[in-house]
Parts: C-alpha cells; structure tokens; sequence
C-alpha cells in the first residue's frame, strides 16, 4: 500500500522555569486562588516545552493568563533552557507592570538580585 516510509522526529524542549522574588511575592499576594492555580498550571506547562501565546518586546516576554482580570506574567528567555519569570500583574497594570520587568532585567544583569 505504501512504497516510502517516512519518519518525522520531533524534539520536545522542556525549560528550566527560575523565579524571581519579585515573582514570588506577586503571586503569593494574590487573593484569588483560582488564579493562582491557572497561573502556577501556565508555569507547569512551559516547563514541559509549551510556551503557549507569548508577545515580546524589548527583550521582555508577555505571557497572559485568561481568567479575571487579565494577568500578565513577564519574563526574559536565557536561550533554549532558561526562563526566568519576572514579575507579574494585571491589564490595568499592564505599563507599570513592563517598566518594573525592565527594571528588574537591569538589576539582574548588574548582580543586584
């Protein structure tokens, strides 16, 4: 029936997920639990290889969580290995929110963590 059999490889790239403490008291301040159970489910997913929708800008990625009131989580991509989670917020946040990523992308480079 088949004359050519065809193999097809795929590589499934996992990531090494860091957090900053930034990150961490974000989430943690969060009231709404489900929230954080969506967020933390994102989190779980991209360290399996399924980055998902992501918008970047300078340097920055946008990862953005579809329950409330529109969470964002920004990171910065070191790679193919290393994604290192930010800070978080919320669409009403959403400049402030990009201003302290970079903020916190400088500290970080200058070993101010």
């Amino acid at each position: 029936m088949f004359d050519i059999a065809t193999t097809v490889s795929y590589k499934l790239h996992m990531f090494t997920v860091y957090k900053t403490k930034y990150f961490i008291q974000w989430l943690d301040s969060l009231k709404d639990e489900i929230a954080q159970a969506h967020i933390v489910t994102r989190i779980a997913r991209i360290e399996t290889g399924l980055l998902g929708n992501v918008k970047f800008f300078h340097g920055i990625g946008e990862l953005k969580i579809n329950h409330g009131p529109g969470y964002r989580v920004y990171f910065i991509k070191q790679g193919q290995e290393i994604i290192l989670l930010l800070n978080g917020g919320n669409k009403s946040t959403q400049q402030k929110d990009i201003e302290k990523a970079l903020r916190i992308v400088k500290e970080l480079k200058h070993g101010n963590h």
